[in-house]
């Protein structure tokens, strides 16, 4: 694959840059990206359209199924809830189901869209859900853009759904209406694109540490964009033991330095540093770590040759990424590289962690998501990673297997041991914080 043409040939790899060429890869041209989005159209459009549907779990085939499902049966178990709420628990799907809730505003690779229109991206969302952590989802597009107003109606769902997923809420806005509703609500919320993305970081960074003999309280680390998930990944890597002092953050106007005054927010202003650095070509001097979450092709390669040794380059931009790995490993052969792509090794995908992030808290009966639950959840999906390949995870991508390693420091997505490791951590987090 790949991007030779923009340094007139391929140079000559060195160690890690040898995992990158073994590893499996697939490849798309512009050719395959329309044939791509054809067979996405005509797999939508397949009878029934979209796709979720709803299936009852009951048998509804008599008289007397009917009695029981609805009236006059189902009257006695109303009551029940009415006189112990925590009952619904028992009677009702409600502590299996969560709400995919959107406006359209921020959708990932295609912007303010609108609801209407996002409504695919949250269809499958909810699938995800029922896919890999057996959760029931409904997607819920709202016609709002006022945060308040929006945190308001999401807060008025409590009593239908057992945990509320933030998609694609575009920032400030997110920060506001998930703050609302953590606030407001006694049921986990959840905005993926915030602290899913940043689980998913945490545990990238956590194996490729590891690969080079790093501790996360030593790296300097440059982070280009501010935006939501940005902020949320670094306060989790904060809480994890990354040290302020050593975080160099940028946004469109530049380095986030303090005293700075054009485009600063208060959460710009809990990452601001003191720093002469001003550009990003300045900050990754020394640097161990770049993270991006910006925009693609803001990385000039050249920049990588002034960071350290092995650096960890995790350049999550969408669809293209800050810089292209091939790109990346033509000047530091020795790093270990990311990003967001399904067809490029070490893809920091949110589905690693939000089916599970919510199956762990149902199961403990969590009232929230903490910190010490996505810590968790990090450290169990880097786990998984380290471990030796199953054969099924092997069938799942045509006997494919990936080896841990610099080009396969995130676990597959279909590795089944996901659904039981991740969980299983984030439960007995959320468990050992009620006994506290």
């Amino acid at each position: 694959m790949v991007l030779s043409r923009f340094f007139g040939g391929r140079r000559k790899l060195r160690p890690y840059a040898q995992f990158y060429e073994d590893a499996p890869k697939l490849e798309f041209s512009g050719a395959d990206d329309r044939a791509l989005g054809e067979d996405a159209l005509a797999y939508h459009r397949k009878q029934p359209p979209g796709k979720m549907s709803m299936t009852p779990t009951k048998p509804l085939d008599t008289q007397r199924d009917l009695s029981l499902a609805y009236s006059p049966g189902v009257a006695a178990v109303s009551r029940a809830i009415e006189q112990d709420p925590g009952a619904a628990a028992s009677f009702t799907s409600r502590s299996n189901l969560v709400a995919v809730i959107t406006n359209g505003t921020a959708v990932l690779g295609l912007g303010d869209i609108g609801p209407l229109a996002s409504k695919p991206v949250m269809e499958g969302k909810a699938a995800l859900f029922k896919r890999f952590a057996g959760i029931d989802a409904v997607d819920l597009e709202i016609n709002e853009t006022d945060p308040e107003k929006l945190a308001e109606l999401i807060i008025k769902l409590e009593p239908s759904f057992g945990g509320i997923n933030l998609e694609d809420i575009k920032a400030p806005d997110c920060f506001l209406v998930e703050e609302i509703c953590r606030r407001e609500m006694n049921i986990p919320v959840f905005h993926d694109d915030q602290h899913g993305t940043a689980v998913c970081i945490a545990a990238a960074l956590e194996n490729a540490l590891h690969l080079t003999d790093r501790r996360l309280s030593d790296v300097k680390l440059v982070c280009s964009g501010a935006g939501a998930a940005a902020i949320a990944t670094l306060n989790l890597l904060f809480g994890m033991g990354l040290s302020r002092e050593n975080v160099i953050v940028l946004d469109q106007a530049g380095v986030i330095y303090k005293g700075r005054r054009e485009r600063m927010t208060a959460a710009k202003e809990g990452v601001a540093v003191r720093t002469k650095a001003r550009t990003l070509r300045q900050a990754l001097k020394g640097a161990d770590v770049f993270l991006g979450l910006s925009q693609g092709g803001l990385l000039d390669p050249e920049w990588i040759k002034p960071m350290t040794k092995r650096p960890i380059i995790l350049a999550l931009a969408n669809p293209d990424p800050e810089v292209w790995p091939d790109h990346a490993l033509a000047v530091a052969p020795d790093a270990i590289v990311g990003t967001g792509r399904s067809d490029l090794p070490n893809q920091v995908n949110n589905v690693l962690c939000f089916p599970y992030m919510f199956r762990g808290a149902f199961d403990a009966g969590a009232r929230a998501i903490t910190r010490p639950m996505m810590i968790a959840a990090a450290k169990a999906i880097a786990q998984v990673a380290r471990m030796e390949a199953s054969e099924e995870t092997a069938a799942a991508y045509g006997g494919a297997v990936h080896s841990f390693g610099p080009a396969s420091i995130m676990p597959q997505v279909f590795d089944p041991r996901l659904g039981d490791i991740v969980p299983k951590a984030i439960a007995e987090a959320a468990a050992q914080a009620q006994d506290d």
